[in-house]
Parts: structure tokens; C-alpha cells; sequence
């Protein structure tokens, strides 16, 4: 299960248990709440007035039909003469036949009306209407209220108030659970996100891939603030630092095979030399003078060849040789000017340029080291220069690293060349040995720095040598 997944699951966990909780909660409280309502008392109370309005108004109409049949209510006549001159309620009654009836007239029905049809006789023929006033009591608004509040008690009575507030509260949370949700799955893919790819990239570079690296999603030279972008930016630098250190290893490693060869070698040659020199010496000091001419020709090419493996077997031994290693502070700038002093009688048509940070740079290396190392580049640089040509030194200080490159307007460097640079015994110089730069890399290697191939400035070939600066090392400040 992923980091992802935990998070959700920590979320749903977190959150569920709350939320069913606030649901019972809520339901509890609208249940006790609806249990204090008033509806069967509306109910009753409605009923009641109902009754109580009935009866009054039963009341009433006996009451006036007793005044009316005792002449004790003079009544309003309407003539069947002029039935176009009745009021509509009249004219009602009167087409429908009834004897009798009772109806409500005045404001809002604040009168009771009795109509009696007479057929003739004692008085005319119509309709007679008794009238009797029931002051502020209206009846038909009584009635309206009592119907109002019958529907609204059956309104409340029809409805499902704690299903309703149940799905509305249930909605509402649940809305919110899913929007607070979103944010912890976008949050959740972002922290999982960096720490999954840590987690493969730690698996490959574990199982050999030593060039993978892990994407910060920032620009470059913007520094991760979080745990997680802190942890990718260490991972990649743990990366450069182990690819680094292996590569200089294994180097190194291969540098000791062959100086063992070397040593063989040299001390092999050296011992052969010895007796062919002494030899063809001595057959040069007894032949007699008629052959001294071609002799001595032979003799001087042999000893010509004899030199010249000799130098070449020095050139093993000191390879093979291990230099001592004292680490001091030193000036760059001034061990460089010192170099490009020394070289310049030696590559007269040649013109240096020096590009030295103002600063005065300082690393902690061994100065022996250092000096054979710009000796070796400088020398390099002037002889792929040639005549005429130009070389550039420059120095600066990167992230507690101090780096000096070199330079030249030479034809530059092969692919070939390039693939085989550092080996020792690869030369692709006349007089060349093949073993310079193999001995300065080792040199910076040994100094905790390292020596890389650069694009040129000036068209030819280019080194940049890296050396530690001294900051939080135990060192006896000294300049040279």
C-alpha cells in the first residue's frame, strides 16, 4: 500500500468516525426538539374554536328564528314583483325553492340572515329577511382562520421533518467531506509524489544506475523548502558525490594496476640498458681506427636510443612513484601567475592571458601537486597552441570548490583522443610519454579535486581543474 492510499485511509478514518457522530448527535437533538412542538395542541385548540363557533352560531340562528316567528324582528320585504331589484343571495333562495334559510351578510359576515318565502295570502307574495347583528364577532373570517389553521396543522403533520433534515444534514456534510477531501488527495499525490520517486531512484541507483537522478520540479538554482524537496535535492547530491568518489576509485584503481606494470617495466628495461650501453661502449674503445668512422655513427645512434628509452623509463618510475601528500593553504592566483612566469621563456611565441578572480582564491592541497599539475596543463596548452598562438588561465570560487582552467587556441581534440585522455602510455604527441595528464589527474584525485575536459574558449582543447577550498578543514594558514 502507497503513501497515497495511507493518507486517504488516515482521512477517512479521521473523518468518518466524527461525522456519524455529529449525524446521531444532530438526528437526537431534532428528535427531542420535535417532541416540544404545539401541532396536537393546534389541533385541538383548532377543533375546539370549530365547535365553539358552530354552536354560537347554531345559537344565533335559533335565536333569530325565534324573534322572526314572534314578530319580535321586523323583517326587510322583497316583492316577487321586482325580483330584478334583488340583492343576489335573495334572488338565490328564492330560485332554489326553500322555504327557509340561513346566511351570513355585513362585514366579514358580522350579521346572521333568516329568509322565509310567503306565497301571499296575509302579506305579499316574496321573500322576507330577518337580520340579526353579532357585533364584533365575523364569522366569515373566523371561518377563514380556523380553515387556515386546520391546513397549516395538516401541512405539518404531513410532513417528514426529521427524514427532511436528516438527507438535508447528510447533504450538507457530505458536500463538505468531499471538498475537504479533494484538497488532501491533491496534497497526498504531491507528498507521495517525490517520496515514491525518491524510493525508486534510490532501488536503481542501488542496483548500478549510477547516472539516475530525481526531478525537484523547480528551476534550477531554486531551493526545495519542504522535508520532501530537501530530501531529493540530498538524494541527488548523495548521487553526484557516490558517482564522483566511484569514478575517482576506480580511476585510481586502475591508475595502481598500472603503475604496478610500470614499475616491472621500468625496472626491467633499466636493467637490459645498463649492459647494452656498457657493451656497445666497450666495442667502441677496442675496433681499430679503420672502422672508427661508421663505429662511431652506430655507437651515437645506439646510445641516442638508449637515452631516449631511459628517459622514458624515468618517466614510468615517477609515474609509478607515490608523491607525498601535504596539504596546505595556497594562493591559485599566485601559483598560477608563478607557472605562466616560468613557461614563458620556455614558449616565447606564445601569449598567455590570465583571467584571476579578484578574490585571491585559496585552496588546501599539497603545493607540489598543484604546481605539476598547472605545469603539466600550461605546457600542454602552448605546444597545441604553437607559435602565435594563445592560452587562458582562469580562476574562480564555486559552492566551496576552487576551479582553474586552461585553455588554448589549438586544433583542439579528437572524439578518439578525448575517449583515452586520462590513460596512461596514450600519447598522441611526437615526443610525447602519455603519461602527463594520467599523473595530473592522479595528482587532483589525491588532493580531493579532479580534472575534467571542458569546451574551449578559443577553439582548441580545454581543462578545468577542481580543488577543495579550505573553509572547516584543520589547516595551518600558508601561502606560496
Amino acid at each position: 500500500m502507497n503513501l497515497r492510499t495511507r493518507l486517504i485511509l488516515a482521512f477517512l478514518a479521521a473523518t468518518v468516525l466524527p461525522l456519524a457522530a455529529t449525524v446521531w448527535i444532530t438526528t437526537s437533538l431534532l428528535d427531542r426538539s420535535l417532541g416540544y412542538t404545539h401541532t396536537d395542541e393546534l389541533e385541538r385548540l383548532s377543533s375546539t374554536l370549530e365547535a365553539t363557533v358552530r354552536q354560537f352560531y347554531q345559537r344565533e340562528r335559533d335565536a333569530l328564528k325565534q324573534d322572526a316567528l314572534a314578530g319580535r324582528v321586523m323583517p326587510t320585504a322583497y316583492d316577487a314583483s321586482h325580483t330584478e331589484r334583488w340583492p343576489d343571495a335573495v334572488r338565490t333562495f328564492w330560485d332554489s325553492g326553500d322555504a327557509e334559510r340561513f346566511g351570513l351578510s355585513g362585514t366579514d359576515g358580522n350579521q346572521v340572515d333568516f329568509l322565509r318565502r310567503s306565497d301571499g295570502g296575509t302579506s305579499p307574495r316574496g321573500v322576507h329577511v330577518y337580520t340579526r347583528d353579532l357585533g364584533a364577532i365575523r364569522m366569515e373570517q373566523l371561518s377563514t382562520q380556523l380553515r387556515q389553521t386546520r391546513q397549516f396543522v395538516g401541512s405539518i403533520e404531513g410532513r417528514d421533518l426529521r427524514r427532511g433534515f436528516t438527507l438535508t444534514l447528510l447533504l450538507l456534510l457530505g458536500a463538505a467531506w468531499i471538498i475537504s477531501l479533494a484538497p488532501l488527495v491533491f496534497i497526498a499525490y504531491r507528498i507521495s509524489r517525490p517520496i515514491r520517486q525518491l524510493t525508486e531512484g534510490l532501488t536503481d541507483f542501488a542496483a548500478g544506475d549510477w547516472s539516475r537522478r530525481l526531478d525537484t520540479g523547480l528551476p534550477p538554482g531554486v531551493a526545495a523548502r519542504d522535508e520532501v524537496g530537501r530530501a531529493v535535492d540530498a538524494f541527488n547530491n548523495m548521487a553526484d558525490q557516490l558517482r564522483q568518489n566511484r569514478e575517482r576509485l576506480v580511476y585510481l584503481t586502475q591508475i595502481a594496476s598500472w603503475q604496478s606494470l610500470a614499475r616491472k617495466t621500468a625496472h626491467e628495461v633499466k636493467n637490459s640498458l645498463t649492459p647494452i650501453r656498457l657493451t656497445v661502449e666497450e666495442m667502441q674503445a677496442r675496433l681499430q681506427p679503420p672502422d672508427r668512422t661508421f663505429l662511431d655513427q652506430a655507437v651515437q645512434i645506439v646510445v641516442s636510443e638508449i637515452d631516449s628509452l631511459e628517459r622514458r623509463v624515468r618517466a614510468f618510475s615517477d609515474f609509478s612513484s607515490e608523491p607525498p601528500i601535504n596539504p596546505e593553504v595556497l594562493d591559485l592566483n599566485a601559483i598560477v601567475s608563478e607557472r605562466v612566469s616560468l613557461l614563458r621563456p620556455v614558449h616565447p611565441d606564445t601569449t598567455y592571458h590570465l583571467r584571476l578572480e579578484p578574490r585571491a582564491p585559496r585552496v588546501f592541497a599539497g603545493a607540489d601537486l598543484v604546481k605539476g599539475i598547472l605545469t603539466n596543463l600550461l605546457q600542454n596548452a602552448a605546444e597545441a597552441a604553437g607559435p602565435a598562438g594563445s592560452v587562458l588561465a582562469i580562476t574562480r570560487s564555486v559552492d566551496g570548490h576552487v576551479m582553474v582552467e586552461v585553455h588554448d587556441s589549438g586544433p583542439g581534440l579528437s572524439a578518439e583522443a578525448s575517449a583515452t585522455l586520462f590513460e596512461p602510455t596514450i600519447t598522441f604527441k611526437e615526443r610525447g610519454m602519455g603519461l602527463g595528464l594520467s599523473i595530473a589527474k592522479r595528482h587532483a584525485l589525491l588532493s580531493d579535486g579532479d580534472i575534467s575536459l571542458i569546451p574551449g574558449e578559443l577553439g582548441g582543447a580545454a581543462f578545468r581543474v577542481t580543488l577543495p577550498a579550505p573553509e572547516g578543514l584543520p589547516t595551518t594558514e600558508h601561502t606560496s
